[in-house]
């Protein structure tokens, strides 16, 4: 029987119940979806940022070498600096040059961790980023060194998001081109430290007048200082704020174990002690300097500025102080003969008691030349006390006041007085003003015109115009020479004579209508032969002289000798050196005189060095050679032969003739300096508004002159032999020292005769021992004649004449044509042709 179960009930396992997520675990897993779209967002963006920004980052490729604007240093021929033109001072060092504490203090200053992280330290973004969020100040922070760089040689200075990116990327790329050590270099070399020093070297040579190994430990760590803020942290400037960030950078230094717990606190107790120093120039040639800047700016422009050019001179350190010395010590001793102009300036020392109070009323008395200021603090007759402007104390006897004019000190000098003085050639101070004079000096190697020293005034921060070379004044009687070179190549001598007579001209253009040239005594001395009329300088000579070889053969010679057309009248005042010159002008001409008779061209430059030592120029002067082949004259190379002026034959005539100007003329106290080689003339102008001597020997040539910027005259008696001769002595005394004597060999062609001194002709008698020995061309002497074995001018039988005359230059500037003389008139008229 079948039973009836129930149907069974499949069994159910239990099952988990379902619970909601908490609120808290819902709100983290948001954030981490933000957080991981944000991070993908930020990553688009700084791609795309990237994507867009390299393309125009800069090619960081320009540092592997890298030129820095380095200012153009020029030097004296002997290597001495002179002067440094550029705005920005820099010395670049190698890293190996910069020492291992400099290199410290900076680490500690700016990236201690430099040498560990890859140009760009994290940390110091997220602490910038982190005082941001704080301040809402966009601050400069988190800077690498690397960063710098990337800022200092790519980017602005302007504080936005976008240069700091720019500034992110190229030190990433810095890092991955250059060492550590060529960053740093880069670093050290270009950083700013204020008034206008770029780079470690510069900063040690502006603020401590050091280079950079020789920085102490304070003076280190506060250049190290500077650069996070150059005005700010400036040691000059603001010393207190530098002393501070010194000090920071000294502790750092501590902490770092880069300086030990003694030598902390020994830099700590310097005191601040920076100043301003300017560049270590050795030998002082403002002149100089200024005319090698005009002329390498005009060959290379802004970059004479930038490239670090090293420029060498012509000029002889040792000639160059000599000039300097010998040009303020004539305008002195010209200053001194027209006599005191009295005391500028009083201030009362009873009211001004103080050392702090002398110092203010000296403060504005800059030194002036070779001048320098002082405060009289107690007269006596026959001595002052005296105050100078660098504190010490000076005492001046009767000696120092005497030329003042007075019989005591006291009736020239007060209590109170500011005055200046000037150290006289025994090193004792002596009583002086400024000169108002002015003077020039330039000199020449005649070999090949090299200017071997030039002082263009008194003192060129007084006045930067160079009067030796910008000026252009009347020759005077300077200008004969170069007549009387052309009378004896149309076939004159030294023995021709000429009348020394009254000469008048007639022209309705000039004052009173009539030019009467006279000579500078106003004497006439009748018929003159030419080695004569050159030597005691007669003008009517030369005006006769001028009249008879005519007009276009004198222009002609000047134009060889390098005289400009514009600078030369087209009339006889011509023989009286109406033109105009400058210093430097006559100098190339004596030059001709001085080398045995061929042109050279005055150059200043010898050499141009760049930045890395390579020759970016070379001077290739013309260079005189009297045994050289003339068909080669000029040409290129280095070795360039300069054209011949004179013949042989001409310029030993015209040699010897200068020579007597010192040996019996108007150059007498020439011979003070013992020597037989030297030979010159003076000059002295209209009114005697010039006063010249251009001398030479045959290793040097040097041209003096004295005048008034005014034009206004120099008074009586002041003549080129008695103004501006001594100042060539003085510097031709030093120059020649050492240089021994030489003269030119006697060219073919000339020979001697005896002569009538009065005449001219032949001597009566070979046996007169009143007669003189000349030299003619040969088949030109009088009388009997004998072959030329050495110089027979000596002089030493020739009348030394009183009145010896230098000429003055004419009224006429520019004369009308030769006119004739006026129908009726009783006076000798002479025409002109």
């Amino acid at each position: 029987m079948a039973t009836n179960n129930p149907p069974q009930q499949p069994s159910r396992r239990p099952q988990k119940s379902k619970r909601k997520p908490s609120l808290l675990g819902a709100f983290f897993g948001f954030l981490f979806k933000l957080a991981f779209a944000g991070l993908c967002i930020a990553g688009i963006v700084a791609y795309s940022v990237y994507a867009y920004l390299e393309p125009r980052l800069p090619d960081v490729e320009v540092l592997r070498d890298m030129r820095y604007q380095i200012p153009m240093s020029v030097y004296s021929k002997d290597g001495k600096l002179i002067a440094q033109f550029g705005e920005k001072k820099r010395s670049p060092l190698s890293f190996d040059e910069v020492p291992k504490q400099v290199i410290n203090a900076f680490l500690a200053a700016e990236d201690d961790r430099f040498f560990d992280h890859p140009g760009v330290d994290y940390q110091g973004l997220l602490r910038a980023a982190v005082v941001y969020a704080a301040t809402g100040e966009k601050r400069q922070g988190g800077s690498t060194i690397t960063m710098q760089v990337a800022r200092n040689f790519f980017l602005s200075t302007e504080k936005t998001f976008f240069r700091k990116i720019n500034e992110i990327l190229l030190a990433i790329k810095i890092e991955s081109l250059l060492p550590k050590q060529q960053i740093l270099e880069l670093y050290l070399n270009k950083i700013y430290f204020g008034h206008h020093a770029y780079g470690v070297a510069a900063a040690a040579q502006v603020y401590y007048g050091k280079s950079v190994g020789e920085l102490t430990l304070a003076e280190l760590a506060t250049v190290a200082g500077v650069p996070k803020a150059p005005s700010t942290f400036n040691p000059v400037t603001n010393p207190d704020r530098a002393q501070v960030r010194r000090d920071y950078v000294l502790k750092r230094m501590l902490k770092l174990g880069m300086i030990s717990d003694e030598q902390c606190d020994k830099a700590l107790a310097e005191p601040m002690k920076a100043g301003l120093f300017t560049a270590q120039t050795e030998l002082q040639a403002p002149y100089i300097a200024e005319m090698v800047r005009n002329e390498v700016y005009e060959q290379y422009g802004e970059d004479a500025y930038l490239n670090g050019y090293k420029v060498y001179t012509t000029v002889d350190s040792r000639l160059q102080l000599a000039a300097e010395n010998a040009l303020r010590e004539t305008l002195h001793e010209y200053d001194e003969r027209h006599g005191f102009r009295g005391v500028k300036r009083h201030v009362e020392l009873k009211k001004q008691s103080t050392e702090k109070a002398w110092q203010e009323a000296l403060g504005d008395v800059i030194p002036m030349g070779d001048t320098v200021g002082a405060l009289v603090l107690e007269t006596r007759d026959r001595e002052a006390d005296l105050y100078l402007a660098d504190k010490s104390r000076a005492r001046l006897d009767w000696d120092a006041v005497r030329w003042a004019g007075a019989r005591s000190v006291k009736a020239v000098l007060k209590p109170g007085d500011v005055i200046r003085l000037r150290k006289n050639d025994q090193g004792r101070w002596v009583l002086t003003q400024v000169p108002e004079v002015e003077g020039a000096l330039i000199s020449l190697d005649p070999s090949n015109g090299a200017i071997v020293s030039a002082m263009g005034g008194f003192d060129f921060q007084q006045s930067n115009f160079n009067r030796a070379t910008q000026s252009q004044r009347q020759p005077g009687s300077g200008f004969k020479p170069i007549l009387y070179s052309a009378a004896l190549e149309a076939g004159y001598t030294p023995a021709s004579v000429i009348n020394d007579a009254p000469f008048v001209y007639y022209d309705p253009s000039i004052p009173g209508g009539v030019w009467r040239p006279q000579n500078y005594s106003g004497r006439f001395y009748g018929p003159t032969r030419l080695r004569m009329a050159l030597a005691h300088s007669r003008n009517m000579v030369s005006i006769r002289l001028l009249r008879e070889i005519g007009l276009p053969r004198a222009l002609e010679m000047a134009r060889r000798f390098g005289f400009l057309e514009s600078e030369l009248p087209h009339s006889l005042t011509l023989a009286l050196g109406s033109g105009t010159a400058s210093p430097l002008r006559m100098a190339g001409a004596f030059a001709v005189f001085a080398n045995g008779g061929s042109r050279v061209e005055p150059y200043l430059i010898d050499h141009i060095l760049t930045q890395d030592g390579a020759t970016l120029f070379r001077a290739t002067p013309l260079v005189a050679c009297n045994e050289c082949d003339q068909s080669a004259a000029g040409g290129t190379g280095e070795s360039r032969v300069a054209p011949r002026v004179l013949t042989p034959q001409v310029h030993y005539m015209i040699n010897s003739m200068l020579q007597d100007v010192v040996r019996m003329g108007t150059a007498t106290r020439a011979l003070q300096l013992g020597r037989s080689d030297i030979a010159g003339k003076t000059g002295t102008t209209n009114e005697v508004r010039d006063a010249w001597f251009n001398g030479y020997s045959p290793a040097l040539v040097a041209v003096a002159w004295m005048g008034f910027d005014s034009y206004k005259p120099l008074g009586d008696g002041e003549t080129g032999g008695h103004a501006a001769l001594p100042m060539w002595i003085a510097y031709m005394k030093e120059a020649l020292k050492g240089v021994p004597e030489t003269s030119f060999a006697v060219p073919e062609g000339l020979t001697s005769g005896r002569i009538n001194e009065d005449r001219g002709g032949a001597s009566e008698e070979e046996s007169d021992e009143e007669g003189a020995f000349e030299i003619f061309p040969e088949g030109q002497a009088p009388g009997g004649a004998s072959s030329l074995q050495a110089d027979p001018s000596s002089g030493e039988n020739a009348p030394l004449e009183r009145g010896d005359d230098e000429a003055p230059a004419p009224v006429i500037e520019q004369p009308a044509e030769p006119k004739s003389a006026p129908k009726g008139s009783s006076t000798a008229i002479e025409s002109l042709f």
